[in-house]
Order: C-alpha cells, then sequence, then structure tokens
C-alpha cells in the first residue's frame, strides 16, 4: 500500500468515527422530538436495557487491542475528567461539566464533586437553553422547515438505498414508527432515532428527562438563572450544512452497527462514569464497520466540532466573567485541542480537573 492509499484509510476511519460520534452528539435533538412520533410499544419500565461492556469483555479476549486503546487515549488532550473548575482572578471560580444526552440513571447522578458545584452555582449554561420550551422546535419549523425537513420534494425512501429500505422500516417500526410519518424529515434526525436504544427511546416517550435538560429544569424551579451557549437554529444550521450523502451514509453506517448499538452505548455510558471521556473515540473507531466511504472528515469536523467549541467558549466568557456559573454540554466537546478545556485556557483562565 503505498502513501496515498494510506492517507485514504485513515480518511475512511476518522470519517467513519466522526460519523459515529455524530449519532451520539445529536440525540439531544432527536430527543426533541421523540414524542411526535407514534406510541412506544411497552411503558419504559417494562423494557430492559440490554448491552455488554466491550472494554470489559476485552480484558479476556483481546488484551494487547485494549491496551492499545488505553495508551491512545492516555494521548487525549484533556480526556479524563468531566467536572473542570475555572478561575479567573477576582472573580467566584465557575465549573465546567461533561453530559451524556441519555436518561440512564448511572449518567443523571451527578459525583459529590459535581454535586455540590451545581448546587453552590448561580447560573446554570446548557448547550441551548431552548429545550426547556417544548413549542421551540415546533416554532422553528415553522420558520425555517428546511433545517428539520426534505422542502425539496425529495423524501427519505427515495435516498435511501433500495437494498437498506427495509431494513430502515423494520427498525422504525420497532419504535413505533411508520418510515411514512417521517419520509419528509432530514435523513440525521432518522439516524438519531435509529441510533437511540430502545430503553432510551422508552424512557424519553414516557416523559424522563435527559440528564441536560434535567440540570436545566432544577435550576430553574430553584430560581437559579438558566443560560444557553447555542440556539436551536445554530446547532440544525450546522447539521443541515453537511452534505446530504455525509447524512445518508451516516444514516447505513448505523444500519450496519445495528446489533452492536446497545452494547457501544453500554461501553460510552461505563466510560463516562469513570471520566474516561478520551476512550471514547479509539472505543467507537475499534467497533466501527469497514467500507464506509471518507471525503468528508474535514469538512464535518469543522462545522460540528471545531466551530461549535469556538462558539460556545466565546459565548462562555462573558458569563464566566461574571462568576459562579455551572457550564454543562455534551462531554464529548471538552477534550482535545481544540476542546473547550484548551480553547479557556487560550483565554487565560486557569482550569484544572476536579474528578
Amino acid at each position: 500500500m503505498n502513501d496515498t492509499d494510506n492517507l485514504t484509510s485513515l480518511d475512511r476511519t476518522a470519517d467513519r468515527l466522526l460519523r459515529l460520534c455524530l449519532v451520539l452528539s445529536w440525540l439531544l435533538l432527536a430527543s426533541l422530538f421523540v414524542v411526535a412520533f407514534g406510541a412506544t410499544r411497552a411503558r419504559a419500565e417494562e423494557i430492559t436495557c440490554v448491552g455488554r461492556d466491550l472494554l470489559a469483555e476485552m480484558t479476556k479476549t483481546d488484551p494487547a487491542k485494549l491496551d492499545a486503546l488505553r495508551k491512545e487515549a492516555a494521548d487525549t488532550v484533556n480526556g479524563k475528567g468531566l467536572l473542570w473548575k475555572i478561575e479567573k482572578p477576582g472573580v467566584k471560580p465557575s465549573f465546567l461539566y461533561g453530559t451524556m444526552h441519555l436518561t440512564d440513571p448511572r449518567v443523571l447522578k451527578l459525583s459529590d464533586a459535581a454535586e455540590t458545584a451545581y448546587q453552590g452555582a448561580d447560573t446554570i449554561v446548557i448547550e441551548t437553553d431552548e429545550v426547556l420550551d417544548p413549542k421551540a422546535p415546533i416554532k422553528v419549523m415553522a420558520e425555517t422547515p428546511e433545517l428539520m425537513m426534505l422542502v425539496d420534494g425529495t423524501t427519505l425512501d427515495k435516498l435511501i438505498p433500495r437494498d437498506k429500505l427495509d431494513t430502515v422500516e423494520t427498525a422504525l417500526s420497532e419504535r413505533g414508527i411508520s418510515l411514512a410519518a417521517v419520509n419528509r424529515m432530514q435523513p440525521w434526525m432518522l439516524t438519531s432515532m435509529l441510533a437511540m436504544p430502545a430503553c432510551e427511546f422508552a424512557r424519553k416517550k414516557e416523559g424522563a428527562a435527559f440528564l441536560d435538560i434535567k440540570l436545566a429544569e432544577d435550576a430553574k424551579a430553584q430560581g437559579k438563572r438558566v443560560a444557553g451557549l447555542e440556539t436551536i437554529k445554530d446547532q440544525l444550521g450546522a447539521m443541515t450544512s453537511l452534505p446530504a450523502q455525509f447524512h445518508i451514509d451516516g444514516l447505513i453506517e448505523t444500519l450496519t452497527l445495528g446489533p452492536k448499538l446497545p452494547d457501544v452505548f453500554e461501553t460510552m455510558t461505563v466510560l463516562y462514569t469513570q471520566g474516561d471521556i478520551g476512550m471514547i473515540f479509539p472505543l467507537m473507531r475499534s467497533v466501527s464497520p469497514d467500507g464506509s466511504s471518507g471525503g468528508n472528515y474535514a469538512e464535518f469536523e469543522e462545522k460540528m466540532v471545531n466551530a461549535r467549541n469556538r462558539t460556545m467558549a466565546e459565548r462562555a466568557v462573558p458569563i464566566i466573567d461574571k462568576g459562579n456559573a455551572f457550564i454543562a454540554v455534551g462531554a464529548l466537546h471538552l477534550p482535545g485541542e481544540q476542546g473547550l478545556v484548551s480553547l479557556l485556557k487560550s483565554r487565560g483562565y486557569t482550569i484544572t480537573a476536579e474528578q
């Protein structure tokens, strides 16, 4: 294999990895629309989350591979820890906290340190405080339907490869949704629905709040100020700016992973509760199926990761400068040289991991 082939292979691997991260990080937005599509086939408490801890199994089946993944995770800048203390002379410290957009009880339970920081804060900040308004997505859809819907006459059943249509319809049916009901949705929304574990889907249908919303709702009930770093339009605009084929490829990727998804979610949840955020990227690459096309990685990374991180950091600065804030965003926004921790450090703040 020559150098060009090696680079192409790396691009494809990175593209697969980022598409998987896209599915998981955008479950927040998909959650806003769950209640709009049909009834679940069982109540949340009747559905048991299933999934194996892949890394625990790897300890026995492939310790060398696990060791390689751990070494890669160790090289991730700011890859360990969920709670970070932000300090600046003359103002009360603030905190940055990484979340998962899930209702899993393990995710909802804050550590003692995080609970203390949260309860003591004057201002609670999440990615977008518009999620507290159930009418907000409907308003956005009415004002800018192209951000959520296919408005050019195209439908998903025409975009999805014919040999995958039956699989898509079956997966939707298991969630009590017909393809006809979502046929004009942007494909990334369908991908998010299919990626969501059945138990998680059911809990959200029953009204359970995922961590970010729970933090904001509890804060509001306590009379605290609640703010957001982005708007729904910001997030949707970034997503829909990517090529349609990128999203279709993501849908196929999710279908291919199908049986592995419960295991991926379980393993990610375990890593999250341990604060091993830097291990999530190596994990996802290790389970990613072969054969996905590359070419869109750089565009995705810039629009969906780096650009959003820069926006969040910029909008967080005046909040941090007022002091005593608790800023909760998706954990995958924290690590890396262009992650929020690094970006805030570059602005002169002293930031230390608290757990």
